[in-house]
């Protein structure tokens, strides 16, 4: 057996059967060794990016990893955004990237680079590089405990090509083994606890695990039990939400609304999520955005038991979850008429299927898509954790991997598809049911809000061209009857509801390009 098949079998038995890939020439013995595992599922994206993004989706479904295999450093450095993004949102990855046989290297070839500095802006808790056939299927075993974690990671795993075409011996053991499971903080369950009783304001700010049952419920137990305010953060990784869920209002992107939530609050307690900072300085404006005199206190972060943790507090409050306020049921009347952000957003939240995972890269046309979903049936939300645009697709094809039976929705902007718009052709080679909103507006319109924000001189033609998709349009229809994927163009909110219908009424993938006007 060579070093790829037993690598393989290693993932497998782990629980690791999904590989999203765009090999090359160092990584062909891992391509072949598929047919002699055929318990690992080969995904092939036409870009890095996809590949990565995918992993990501299917990780925040999943709840386990799955691998990428990218090409040398050159593969690496094209999937590095959305490892970026999963790295944010604790995603459990096993990244492969293939590299050179180790007597190759001092050749410095074409290909030649420094794939753990790459690696390690992505993978700052484990990048190794097997050096021996014999102990690949340790490192690779090491790999899936690190990425598993806590808290979850992308783990990357350098793969010499020797090391993979070379036979390997069969090892069952790792070095690493699984992390100790963490132990829940009693004193800051309790100082939580003391805060929360105080009677003085007090916001939740909540992210990572806690914003799916049951905690949840637990969490909306105790913001109504005590008045505390629940807020999550502005991109979770995974928000279970819809009627009959717990609502929870996320953290405004623009800094100067995320100050109006968090006005006048003494105290913030933080749930698996990092304390609240803006996104970019702006001249003038703080970067931290808790108020002033406000005092943070940690009940549990994303290395630690924050279930755990909450549960201990529910339990020390003495709150249940019949105090749980729960989101009615309640859905936009179906649009008519002009074709505007709204009225997409309106004809989402009217449409929504049960059980829908959606993924939202809307950005700036999507800014009324929360409101008019928050009491659709429940699904899951899936957002741009890192920021790093080109997420919405590619983490909806991992999403739809995942979860096979259930409706995803890639609720994308123009701009922002532009960056991984292979993921169609992904979709279609998987037969994937996946429906994407593209919505048209003809811009990079945050930016053109950001232009102004940052206090840059005032603009003038040649600065606002560089932010325009057109002249010439992009002709969306095309570009995904062109990658297998059948679509349609709304250019009036009836056209929409009713190509939206259809389109998630049929299996398979689809396209519903919306073109709106841009709101910036």
């Amino acid at each position: 057996m060579n070093g790829a098949q037993a690598l393989i079998r290693a993932l497998v038995a782990r629980g690791v059967d999904v590989c999203f890939m765009n090999p090359g020439t160092s990584e062909m013995h891992f391509v072949a060794a598929l047919d002699q595992v055929p318990e690992m599922r080969g995904v092939l994206a036409l870009f890095e990016g996809v590949a990565t993004g995918a992993a990501d989706g299917y990780g925040r479904m999943a709840e386990r990893p799955a691998a990428t295999l990218l090409h040398l450093g050159p593969g690496l450095g094209n999937g590095v955004a959305n490892l970026h993004n999963a790295r944010r949102a604790h995603t459990p990855v096993v990244n492969i990237v293939g590299d050179h046989a180790t007597y190759h290297k001092v050749y410095d070839a074409q290909l030649e680079s420094d794939i753990d500095a790459v690696a390690s802006n992505v993978s700052p808790g484990f990048v190794r590089r097997t050096g021996r056939p014999d102990d690949l299927v340790a490192d690779a075993l090491d790999a899936v405990a690190a990425a598993i974690g806590p808290p979850g990671q992308v783990a990357t795993l350098i793969l010499p090509a020797d090391v993979s075409w070379s036979e390997a011996t069969i090892t069952t053991a790792a070095r690493r083994g699984a992390a100790p499971a963490p132990a829940v903080d009693e004193a800051r369950v309790e100082q939580a606890a003391k805060v929360l009783r105080s009677g003085e304001p007090v916001g939740l700010f909540v992210g990572g695990r806690v914003v799916r049952e049951p905690s949840l419920t637990q969490l909306g137990a105790v913001a109504a039990a005590t008045g505390a305010r629940l807020l999550c953060e502005t991109f979770p990784a995974r928000l279970e939400r819809g009627a009959g869920r717990v609502p929870v209002e996320r953290l405004g992107y623009l800094a100067e609304f995320a100050a109006v939530q968090l006005d006048g609050l003494a105290h913030l307690v933080l749930v698996d999520a990092a304390s609240p900072v803006s996104f970019f300085a702006y001249p003038g404006k703080a970067s931290d955005l808790v108020p002033e005199g406000c005092t943070v206190h940690t009940l549990a972060g994303p290395g630690d038991d924050a279930p755990g943790a909450l549960t201990a507090l529910v339990d020390l409050l003495g709150v249940g979850p019949d105090d749980a306020v729960r989101q009615p049921a309640a859905r936009p009347e179906t649009p008519s008429g002009e074709l505007t952000a709204q009225t997409v957003c309106a004809a989402l939240g009217a449409l929504l299927p049960e059980g829908a995972i959606v993924s939202d890269e809307g950005n700036t046309s999507g800014l009324f898509a929360a409101g008019a979903t928050a009491g659709a049936p429940p699904h899951d939300w899936l957002c741009l954790t890192g920021g790093a645009i080109g997420q919405g697709l590619p983490v909806a094809v991992g999403a739809a991997v995942a979860c096979p039976d259930r409706p995803v929705i890639a609720f994308e902007s123009d701009g922002s598809a532009l960056y991984t718009l292979q993921s169609w052709w992904t979709m279609a080679s998987e037969g994937l049911d996946v429906t994407t909103i593209l919505l048209n507006n003809g811009s990079y319109a945050v930016l053109n809000m950001e232009l102004d924000r940052v206090g840059a001189e005032a603009s003038g033609p040649r600065a606002r061209r560089m932010l325009r998709l057109e002249p010439p349009a992009l002709d969306f229809v095309a570009l995904a009857n062109g990658m297998g994927v059948p679509a349609s163009r709304a250019t009036t909110a009836d056209e929409l509801v009713d190509q939206l219908g259809r389109a998630l009424a049929t299996p398979g993938p689809t396209v519903v390009e919306a073109v709106v006007p841009s709101i910036i």
